[in-house]
């Protein structure tokens, strides 16, 4: 079998959502009136689906209880492309419920698959998949899976040959020796190694060396939340990958969407580094697009995936900003070899509302519009250039000839562009107008462009 395996505890989470109005009359506790509900994976199955909706072949092995949450995980994995192989639960698959209102978390319960539940024994069909995988995640919520002697023996052969990523829990058991990357979050780290006090980053770092040296593994990555991760491979120096971007929403399932992401990096041959901020990223996006829902991505995520990268934290924003009674603003743009010109037009775009949304076109449609040579900045790169201006709050790469496609779906109130155009002459407008949206033309620096920085740098460079 190839691909990538996940191998870890699975379970169903639920999440009842409702308003309060009123305080119980019997108890003083919140009343919640329920208004909706929602079922995803979650566990080992979370991870596995979320590697699966970033275009993976994946396998899930994990153990399943014979009821309704163990029909249901399995079902919901599969839609998502998941090939599950279940070792079978004597006992009811775990649960997890959360009671919401207001995307606030009002309280959670726990239910089936304690720790102590008996598991199946793995067959030579589960262990044979297990050896055959190009990449392995060990995704372990403390309820066994990752305890199995048979399992654990086929993982010590392979570690050092294949990529394994393993996301611990101070219930499970440690690692086996020589993984490629153990990803405990900061509360695990600290749980784990009592002998480190103090919090902070040296202190994170700390604990990542100590878990290193413990488990032999190549890297210790802590994830961070918000402050992104750091991570120990036995150098002097440890390295710290932050946050690009702050996201704000709900934080469930990124230390799944990390260690998804770190495994499916190493498996395409990232090193340890590369992989490590590659999980930031996703893991930050994650979080931006209000988490998984069913199939591991927020629920816009088909559209989303065909208007753009980045759309779903930008509608977040949007959201955020139309909810405090806010104005949207976007602009377009090519910006290849971001200069003074490009600044000073996005500062000016930013003081007419109170965020800015940047539509950048996407290496193929820079080529289209500017002949092959162009862009001589690759996509991500742009963007990354645009997303850390102080006065950028999202930037979504389009495919299009236009960004007409993803106005639609922001919808912002203003769309400003600089250069020497009407507004006539955009086919934004036309778009702006459905829905009474204004657009404006903002002055350009003088003699700044990316067409002139290339003619001096090539007549420099014949002159050389």
């Amino acid at each position: 079998m190839s691909g990538l395996l996940v191998l870890g505890d699975a379970m169903l989470d639920r999440d009842i959502d409702g308003t309060v109005e009123r305080i119980c009359p019997e108890a003083p506790v919140p009343v919640l009136d329920e208004t909706g509900r929602s079922s995803a994976p979650g566990g080992a199955a979370r991870a596995a689906v979320i590697a699966a909706a970033a275009g993976r072949e994946v396998t899930l092995l994990t153990a399943l209880g014979d009821d309704e949450a163990g029909t249901a995980v399995r079902a919901l994995a599969e839609r998502a492309g998941v090939e599950v192989l279940d070792l079978g639960m004597h006992g009811a698959t775990p649960e997890k419920i959360r009671l919401r209102s207001d995307d606030r978390t009002l309280l959670r319960l726990d239910r089936g698959g304690g720790p102590r539940t008996p598991l199946g024994e793995p067959d030579d069909g589960h262990l044979e998949a297990l050896a055959g995988a190009d990449a392995v995640l060990v995704s372990d919520y403390g309820r066994g899976m990752s305890s199995l002697a048979r399992i654990r023996r086929t993982l010590a052969r392979m570690a050092g040959r294949t990529p394994i990523v393993w996301d611990p829990h101070p219930r499970g058991r440690p690692p086996v020796e020589r993984i490629s990357l153990a990803t405990p979050n900061r509360r695990e780290a600290a749980d784990l190694v009592s002998t480190v006090r103090g919090r902070g980053v040296r202190a994170d770092a700390a604990r990542a060396r100590e878990l290193r040296s413990r488990w032999q593994a190549d890297g210790v990555a802590v994830t961070l939340g918000a402050d992104g991760a750091v991570l120990d491979t036995g150098r002097p120096t440890p390295v710290m990958v932050p946050v690009r971007t702050p996201a704000h929403g709900d934080p469930c399932g990124a230390g799944d969407c990390f260690a998804a992401a770190a495994a499916s990096a190493l498996m395409a041959g990232s090193s340890t580094e590369d992989a490590v901020s590659a999980a930031v990223a996703a893991a930050t996006r994650y979080v931006a697009g209000g988490g998984a829902g069913d199939l591991g991505v927020a629920p816009e995520a088909a559209d989303d995936a065909a208007a753009g990268h980045g759309l779903r934290a930008a509608i977040e924003v949007s959201r955020r900003v139309r909810a405090e009674g806010g104005t949207v603003v976007a602009t377009g743009g090519c910006f290849d070899l971001l200069h003074a010109g490009h600044v000073a037009t996005l500062e000016a775009a930013r003081q007419l509302g109170d965020c800015l949304i940047v539509l950048l076109n996407s290496d193929r449609s820079v080529s289209a519009l500017k002949g092959p040579a162009r862009p001589v900045v690759s996509e991500l790169d742009r963007a990354a250039l645009l997303e850390s201006l102080r006065c950028v709050d999202a930037v979504v790469i389009f495919d299009d000839a236009t960004p007409v496609r993803t106005l639609e779906r922001l919808r912002p109130h203003i769309f400003a562009k600089g250069g020497d155009y009407s507004a006539e002459q955009l086919p934004e407008t036309a778009a702006m107008r459905r829905w009474n949206g204004q657009t404006v033309i903002l002055p350009t620096l003088e003699g700044r462009s990316t067409t002139r920085l290339i003619q001096r740098a090539t007549a420099k460079e014949e002159t050389a």
